[in-house]
């Protein structure tokens, strides 16, 4: 059941531009086409088969770019014998971890007003302080393990001892926290464009979709909850999905001998 609630919003992303469709404007909130219309006489279906990409593409941009950095600093403070630079690494983010993400990103949204780039490097940024935290932390333990010192007398070099071992040693941590990872920056974008400080009111994007028809959802209610479904179908599928999945990995290393 997890697995269709991801795969039936994440096909329509993934396939949806694909599909050619009538874009013609009708009238607004009328019952024409599939689904109806929206408040500019847009077909629904239409827009959410176009509007997938930015909703849930700018969320999986923005972890992965949260991870590549904050990956790098962690495995970097956790690997170092210089505590110097362990704490160099570390501290400014200490100070960046307590802001409010919503807030951050909201004030990056204003400034670079409809930049869909703008607003998933802002949700990377929020993110990388506790990726890198939660790398360092997976990290420590095999960092200053007998293991890496062996490879050290070998003379191993600094990538295949850190990424090679190490950065292995922190993927079971990165899997887990993968869900909600990104369950939270689908939210975040889906926040931002909803309150109309991200992508353009005319976007065809699930969230902008939301806002702009939330006022005409008596009239026309698939123009707000079609596009609301999709969105909620994809946390809430992603989330069972990565909690099972973290389950049985668990359950495995339990019964391993």
């Amino acid at each position: 059941m997890s697995a269709v609630l991801v795969l039936v919003p994440l096909g329509v992303a993934v396939f949806g531009p694909l599909v050619p469709y009538d874009g013609r404007a009708g009238l607004p909130y009328a019952p024409e086409g599939l689904l109806g219309t929206d408040g500019l006489g847009r077909d629904v279906a239409g827009l959410l088969l176009a509007g997938g990409r930015t909703a849930l593409g700018m969320a999986f941009g923005a972890v992965l770019i949260a991870y590549l950095v904050g990956g790098a600093i962690g495995l970097v403070a956790a690997s170092t014998r210089h505590r110097w630079l362990d704490e160099g690494l570390m501290r400014p983010l200490d100070v960046l971890l307590p802001l409010p993400s919503l807030l951050v990103i909201s004030v990056v949204a204003v400034g670079w007003q409809a930049s869909a780039l703008a607003i998933t490097v802002a949700v990377a940024m929020v993110n990388v302080p506790t990726v890198a935290r939660l790398v360092r932390a997976a990290a420590l333990d095999a960092a200053s393990g007998p293991v890496v010192e062996a490879l050290r007398m070998q003379r191993e070099s600094w990538f295949a001892i850190h990424i090679g071992y190490v950065g292995r040693s922190v993927l079971g941590p990165v899997a887990a926290d993968l869900g909600t990872r990104i369950t939270l920056a689908v939210f975040l974008v889906a926040s931002v464009n909803f309150l109309g400080l991200g992508l353009s009111p005319t976007a065809p994007d699930w969230a902008v979709s939301v806002s702009r028809n939330r006022e005409g959802l008596l009239l026309q209610p698939w123009s707000v909850l079609a596009p609301a479904l999709l969105l909620v179908s994809f946390t809430l599928g992603f989330n069972l999905l990565a909690d099972r999945l973290v389950h049985r990995s668990r359950r495995l290393v339990e019964v391993a001998p």
